[in-house]
C-alpha cells in the first residue's frame, strides 16, 4: 500500500507564479445573479490582486537595441537524474508520501548586490543581468526570496530557445517581498532587471533557490506524459458529464517537493472566495509559495496533446488542516481571472454512501485525467503511510486510475458534489483497486467557519446541473476519427465520428452535416436508438479531397427533428494534410557523435508541420537514419537543429544529410553538416500523378454556363464519378455511382461565378476540363 505521491528530497522544485489584476471580478456563473453576488460579497482585498506578467521585451533581445555587455554567468553542479528517479521510485514502493518530485533544488546566494553584471545606459537607466546554467536540465525555475522592484522597473527571464517570461513589475508581487518564477525550458536562462534612472538604487533582487528540472515537465523529448497509459484525458467522452467539476481542478506545484492536485470549493455565501481543498500530506514549509495551474488539459482525446501552462495563480494562505482526514484547506492569494473559466465545486457533508464516484486529477504531474467507479464505495480508517485517517475506500476504478501526483484530488458523488480528497492507495494501471479519500463529512467541522452553514450539501457556483430548464434534446459531436494527419496517395477520406446524447430523452434521429471548410457540405441522416448519456460511432460516406491542408468540419443538428438545446457542443473540426498524387521522398541523415543534440522538422511552405524527428543516441558516429516522406507537388521547408550549436560536422564526427526523390534516385538538396544552431533547406517536389485522358473524351455544354451544365462522355466507359473543383482546388460538387451512364446534367446554381475544373474519374485515370460559371 502506498500514498499517491513520490519521495521528498531535502530540497526540490522551483516556484511558478502568477497573480492577476482585477478591477471587477465575475465568478464563473452567468446572468445578473453573478453581478449581484459580486457587488455584495467580494472583499476589496481580493479585488486588489495583481497580474504577474505584463508583457514586453527585454533589452537584451531587441535587435539593434542598446549595447549591453555579456552578463556574468554561473554554472551550478550537475545533478544525478538517474539516482534521483531511482530514489523517487523507492519512496513510492515504500509508501512514503510527498508530492510527485520533478526537480532538484540548489541553494544559492545570488542577487543584484553580489553577482551578475550592471551596465548604465546613456539615459541613466541601469540594467543588471545574470546567466545561470544547470547542465543537463530540462527546465529551470527559481525563487526570489527578496523582490523589491520600484514602480517603472521591470524583470525578465529568457532562455536560448526564444522563450521570455515577464515583464514582472512591482504589481507582480503586490504586498509581498518574495516571488516564485515559473519553469522555463532548457538548461540555461538569463535574468534581466531594468531600473529607470528616476528610481535608481531603489530596487533589490536576491535568489536563494534554483531548481534543476530533471524530469521533462515540458515533454520536449517524449510524448505526453509520464502517467500510465490507462489514464483518460478529461476531454474524452468520459468527461462529458463532468465539465464543470473538471474546471474546478488545478495542479499544484508545491514549494518543497513537486506536484499535487486540488479543487476550488464554493461556500455558503456564494461570494467566490478562492477556497481550495487538497491533501495534508502535500503540505511543506513553503506552502505560501505554492502555484496553482488551471486548464492543463489536452485539447483532444487521443493522442494526448499539450496545452498552455500559463494559467496559474501564485501564493496562498493555509487556513486549516487535519491529519485525521488528510485534509488541507487554503485560500489562494488571488481569484483566478475570468479567462481561466474556473468553477467553484459544490460539496456534500452528509456522509451518505454514493453508488458511483468520479475522480479528476494530475497523475505524475501530467495533463489532467478522469477516473470513474460504478461500484458502491466503503468507509475505512486506514494508514497508508502517514497516520490513520477516516477515508472513503474506492474498491475498484472501472475507468482510469490514480498515481503519485494525484494526491489531494477531489472525489465526487453521482450528484456532482465533492465528498473527499485523495489520501493514497494501491491503484495504478493494471491494478486499479483500493484508493482512499479523506472524508469531507468528517473534515467539515474544521471547515465550517469558512464554508458556512447551509445544509448538508451545496451546489457549485454557476453549476449547470441546477439549471431551471431541463435539457431534453442535445446531440453532441465529441470526436472525429479515421482520418490521419497526413493522407497519403488518396483522393478521398471516409471520416468516422462519435455522437453523444447529452439530453434526457432517447434520440432516434440526428442530422449530421460535414465537409471541408469552404467547400461542399454533405448530409448524413442517422437513425437508431441512443440512450441518454450514451455515445455511438458512425462511419460517414467518403468525400473527395485535393492536395494541401484542409479542415474537416462536422456538426450535429435536429435531434428527433427538434432544435438542439445546446448548440455549443454541436461542431467538431479536424485539420489534416493531403499528399496526392503521392511521391516518396527520403531523408538520409548521417549523425556525428552527439545525436542527442539533433532534431529536425519538415513543413509545407505555409508552415504546416508534416514530419519531425530526433533526438538520437550519442556516440554512434556515422549512423544513418533513413526516413521516407509521403509528399506531393509543392514546396517544403526542412530544418535541422543542433542544441549545442556546433552542427553535425566536423569536430565531433562527419555528419550531413541528403534529401532524395526515390522515384529516380536524384538528390533534391543536401548539406555537409556545417552549421551552428540550425540549417534550413527549402525545396520543391514534382510528382508524376494520375494518368490524364485527352479532354476530348468528355464534352460539356453550354460553356460558359449560367447554372445548368450538361456533360456527355465520348468513347469513355465505366466513368466512376464526377468532381467539380473551384479555383482554390476545393471540391464543391460530387456525383458518384454513374454505373455506365454516358451523360448527365449538373446544377451549378448557388455557386459563385468564376472558373471551375470538372474532373471525371475513369478506372484509375482522369479527364479534366475547365468550366466557367457566369453571373
Amino acid at each position: 500500500m502506498f500514498a499517491k505521491t513520490a519521495g521528498s528530497p531535502p530540497a526540490v522544485f522551483c516556484y511558478m507564479a502568477a497573480v492577476y489584476l482585477h478591477t471587477v471580478k465575475k465568478p464563473p456563473m452567468s446572468g445578473s445573479l453573478r453581478h449581484l453576488l459580486l457587488a455584495t460579497f467580494l472583499p476589496a482585498s481580493i479585488l486588489a490582486s495583481a497580474q504577474i506578467s505584463f508583457g514586453g521585451r527585454p533589452l537584451g533581445l531587441i535587435p539593434g537595441g542598446p549595447y549591453l555587455p555579456e552578463p556574468a554567468s554561473i554554472s551550478l553542479p550537475e545533478v544525478n537524474a538517474a539516482q534521483l528517479k531511482a530514489e523517487d521510485e523507492e519512496r513510492v514502493a515504500q509508501g512514503i508520501k510527498a508530492p510527485w518530485r520533478f526537480g532538484y533544488n540548489h541553494e544559492v546566494d545570488l542577487g543584484t548586490g553580489n553577482s551578475g553584471t550592471w551596465h548604465t545606459l546613456r539615459n541613466g537607466d541601469r540594467v543588471w543581468r545574470l546567466s545561470v546554467e544547470c547542465p543537463g536540465a530540462f527546465s529551470i525555475n527559481f525563487r526570489f526570496d527578496q523582490y523589491a522592484v520600484p514602480t517603472g522597473a521591470r524583470v525578465f527571464v529568457y532562455n536560448d530557445l526564444g522563450d521570455v517570461l515577464g515583464a514582472y513589475t512591482a504589481q507582480s508581487a503586490a504586498g509581498r517581498s518574495r516571488m516564485g518564477v515559473q519553469h522555463i525550458r532548457g538548461s540555461r536562462m538569463t535574468i534581466e532587471y531594468h531600473e529607470p534612472a528616476s528610481v535608481s538604487g531603489q530596487g533589490a533582487l536576491h535568489i536563494d533557490r534554483i531548481t534543476h528540472g530533471y524530469r521533462d515537465v515540458f515533454n520536449m523529448l517524449k510524448d505526453f506524459g509520464e502517467s500510465g497509459s490507462c489514464n483518460i484525458n478529461v476531454i474524452c467522452p468520459e468527461g462529458d458529464d463532468w465539465r464543470d467539476q473538471i474546471r474546478s481542478v488545478a495542479m499544484i506545484t508545491t514549494g518543497g517537493s513537486g506536484f499535487c492536485t486540488g479543487t476550488m470549493l464554493n461556500n455558503c455565501a456564494l461570494d467566490s472566495t478562492p477556497y481550495f481543498l487538497t491533501a495534508n500530506h502535500c503540505l511543506g514549509p513553503d506552502v505560501a509559495d505554492w502555484v496553482f495551474l488551471w486548464n492543463w488539459d489536452s485539447p483532444v482525446c487521443d493522442p494526448t496533446e499539450n496545452a498552455p501552462m500559463n494559467e496559474s495563480v501564485s501564493g496562498c494562505t493555509l487556513l486549516t488542516s487535519n491529519v485525521g482526514t488528510d485534509m488541507a484547506f487554503l485560500e489562494l492569494s488571488s481569484i483566478p481571472p475570468d479567462s481561466f473559466n474556473v468553477f467553484w465545486s459544490g460539496w456534500d457533508k452528509s456522509g451518505n454512501f454514493p453508488d458511483s464516484v468520479c475522480g479528476i486529477h494530475h497523475p505524475r504531474g501530467d495533463i489532467k485525467k478522469i477516473s470513474r467507479s460504478f461500484s458502491t464505495i466503503q468507509q475505512d480508517n486506514i494508514d497508508v503511510g502517514n497516520g490513520a485517517a477516516d477515508c472513503w475506500q474506492v474498491t475498484v476504478w472501472d475507468e482510469g486510475t490514480t498515481e503519485p501526483g494525484s494526491s489531494g484530488s477531489g472525489l465526487w458523488n453521482a450528484g456532482h458534489l465533492l465528498i473527499g480528497q485523495l489520501y493514497g492507495g494501491q491503484a495504478a494501471c493494471g491494478n486499479s483497486v483500493n484508493d482512499y479519500y479523506g472524508r469531507f463529512d468528517v473534515s467539515f467541522p474544521f471547515l465550517e467557519q469558512w464554508l458556512g452553514t447551509c445544509g448538508d450539501s451545496l451546489g457549485g457556483l454557476g453549476d449547470t446541473t441546477f439549471i431551471e430548464e431541463p435539457i431534453h434534446f442535445d446531440a453532441a459531436v465529441t470526436s472525429i476519427i479515421g482520418v490521419p494527419e497526413l493522407v497519403c496517395g488518396a483522393g478521398e477520406i471516409a471520416p468516422g465520428i462519435t455522437l453523444k446524447n447529452n439530453g434526457d430523452v432517447v434520440l432516434t434521429a440526428i442530422t449530421v452535416t460535414y465537409g471541408l471548410a469552404g467547400g461542399t457540405t454533405y448530409v448524413y441522416d442517422w437513425t437508431g436508438s441512443l440512450q441518454p448519456g450514451q455515445t455511438v460511432n458512425l462511419n460517414l460516406p467518403p468525400i473527395p479531397v485535393t492536395a494541401g491542408t484542409h479542415t474537416l468540419e462536422v456538426s450535429s443538428s435536429a435531434p428527433n427533428g427538434n432544435m438542439d438545446q445546446v448548440e455549443t457542443n454541436d461542431l467538431w473540426s479536424y485539420t489534416f494534410t493531403v499528399s496526392n498524387p503521392q511521391g516518396n521522398i527520403a531523408l538520409l541523415l548521417t549523425l556525428d557523435n552527439y545525436g542527442s543534440d539533433v532534431t529536425w522538422t519538415l513543413e509545407t511552405d505555409i508552415g504546416t508541420l508534416l514530419y519531425g524527428g530526433g533526438p538520437y543516441e550519442d556516440f554512434e558516429p556515422g549512423l544513418v537514419d533513413t526516413i521516407t516522406w509521403c509528399l506531393t507537388n509543392g514546396c517544403y521547408i526542412f530544418t535541422i537543429y543542433d542544441a549545442f550549436g556546433d552542427g553535425i560536422c566536423c569536430a565531433e564526427g562527419n555528419g550531413g544529410y541528403e534529401i532524395m526523390n526515390m522515384a529516380n534516385s536524384t538528390i533534391i538538396t543536401s548539406s555537409n553538416g556545417v552549421y551552428l544552431d540550425e540549417n534550413v533547406s527549402e525545396f520543391c517536389v514534382t510528382v508524376v500523378g494520375t494518368e490524364e485522358i485527352a479532354a476530348g473524351g468528355m464534352q460539356v455544354y453550354p460553356n460558359p454556363t449560367e447554372g445548368l451544365l450538361h456533360v456527355r462522355f465520348n468513347d469513355l466507359s465505366q466513368v466512376e464519378a464526377i468532381d467539380l473543383f473551384d479555383a482554390m482546388g476545393r471540391a464543391v460538387l460530387r456525383t458518384g455511382g454513374l454505373n455506365g451512364r454516358t451523360s448527365l446534367s449538373l446544377d451549378m446554381h448557388g455557386l459563385a461565378a468564376g472558373s471551375y475544373t470538372l474532373v471525371a474519374l475513369v478506372q484509375g485515370m482522369r479527364v479534366a476540363q475547365r468550366v466557367v460559371l457566369q453571373p
